[in-house]
Order: structure tokens, then sequence, then C-alpha cells
């Protein structure tokens, strides 16, 4: 067992957003790790990074597949933190597993209002299908070749940055998207940017929301609708912080997870 981890404290599991990685939270999860003494978990979530491609693409088979993990590893309880997609799935996982969580965190995502970007995304989605690559290159060249043909649809720079990053290479000079951009395009609309139907299942355990001053993500109007599902739920607004707000204010974000984390 690493030094720094405390057998006595449950363990920490992470997932990414749309299009991300468990890569994005390499910095941020070693940070947790240190000032949290719990092991941390950072997973790809199915048909993205090194997780298997699969057809099947909603909220419930994202839950199932952290449940499974959590049995394989022999995780009791865990705290689970979730960014965008990751939010509702992990928010997905408390509802439907309440005894299995220990806390939750939910960055930047609602469960009671749809996408604000949905028109956005699937532009995004088209810019990515019609991408072209010609020649022989290095991955360094293609990724940038990739950023200037997005800017047309994305103009923000590191979110271009951040899509790019799921160019790999497939073969010498030749390049595909790691995430199973297909399944993704066709299941957004209906699967990930809306959340499923819990009935009238609650998670009533320790639950942070953490959005970004700058996001409408997270509307405070919204705040009563969403207490409903998770009663003891608080909110937390990191000032100058877009949707990606981990990245956009690491070191609030992380002083916030910890101290939430570490709260008895």
């Amino acid at each position: 067992m690493n030094k720094n981890e405390n057998a006595s404290k449950q363990p920490i599991i992470i997932m990414h957003g749309l299009f991300g990685s468990k890569t994005n939270w390499n910095i941020l999860s070693k940070s947790i790790h240190q000032q949290t003494d719990r092991k941390v978990i950072t997973i790809d979530a199915r048909n993205h990074g090194d997780s298997p491609h699969s057809a099947d693409m909603t909220y419930k088979h994202m839950a199932q597949d952290v449940v499974k993990l959590m049995n394989d590893l022999g995780f009791e309880k865990s705290t689970l933190i979730g960014h965008s997609m990751g939010g509702s799935a992990m928010m997905y996982v408390a509802l439907n597993n309440p005894k299995l969580i220990e806390k939750l965190i939910v960055v930047d995502m609602s469960p009671v209002r749809t996408s604000p970007n949905l028109m956005e995304m699937e532009k995004i989605f088209k810019a990515m299908r019609s991408i072209k690559l010609n020649g022989i290159m290095t991955l360094t060249k293609a990724r940038a070749m990739v950023k200037d043909q997005l800017a047309n649809v994305v103009e923000p720079l590191p979110l271009r940055q951040f899509l790019a990053m799921n160019l790999v290479e497939a073969d010498v000079g030749k390049y595909k998207w790691r995430v199973n951009l297909p399944v993704l395009e066709q299941n957004f609309a209906t699967q990930i940017a809306v959340f499923p139907n819990i009935d009238s299942k609650i998670y009533d355990g320790p639950t942070l929301f953490i959005g970004g001053s700058e996001s409408d993500y997270i509307k405070s109007d919204d705040h009563d609708k969403i207490k409903k599902l998770f009663p003891s739920a608080n909110f937390i607004y990191i000032n100058g912080a877009n949707h990606w707000v981990h990245a956009d204010k690491p070191t609030e974000f992380l002083k916030i997870v910890v101290d939430f984390i570490n709260q008895p």
C-alpha cells in the first residue's frame, strides 16, 4: 500500500466528461490522493480513452461499469467524482446504489436540465467527422491540422486542443479517433445530453455540486429540484470558471474537493 493511503478510508473514483479521458485528471488525482490519504482511481468511460467500444452508451450502462469496477476491486464503498457526462454517470450510480457511496461530487452537471450546448455539440460531432488528413505525417502535425480544421466550429483554442488529443495513430502515418465517434454522436441527444428518469429514487448522502460562475449548466433556480433527488446537496460556484471548472481553476477546485472529502 502507498504510504499516502489509509486503508480505513474509502477510495475515490473519478470519471471525466464527453471526449475526455482519465489522463485529463492525472495531476489533480495525484494532489487529491496526497491531501486525502485515499486511493484514487481515474477511469475511462466506455467508448473513451483505453476502455472498450460498445454500441450501448447510456447512463445505466456507464453506471453498471462503475459498480462492476468497484466489485472487481473489492471496494465496499467509494466517494465518486464526475465531470459533465461523468457527473451524470456518477449521479446515476449514487441514486441506484446509495449503499455503495460514501460521498458524491458532481462537477458542472445538472440532473434536471438538458445541456444548454446541445446544438453546439452537434456541430462539433459534424466537424470531427469531416476531418481530412492527407499523407504521412507525425502525430503532432496531425493534431495541429485537426486544431486548424476545427477552428471554424470551435473557437476556443483550449477546447480544440482537448478534442485533438483524441486523435491517435492507427498505423504508420494513419490516424483515427480514440473515442467511438459514431456511437457518441448517435446517442448524444437522447442518452448523454439528458439525465434519465429515475422515478422516486434519492441519494441522501453527502453531495456537493461544483459549478463554474461562467457556466450555465447548474442554474441556481434548479437547486430545489436537484435537492429532491439529492436532499443533502450543497452548491459551490467557482468564480471565473467555465464548464471545465477543474481545468480553469485547479487550485480553487482542489481545495473545495479536498475539504469536502476530508470532512468527517
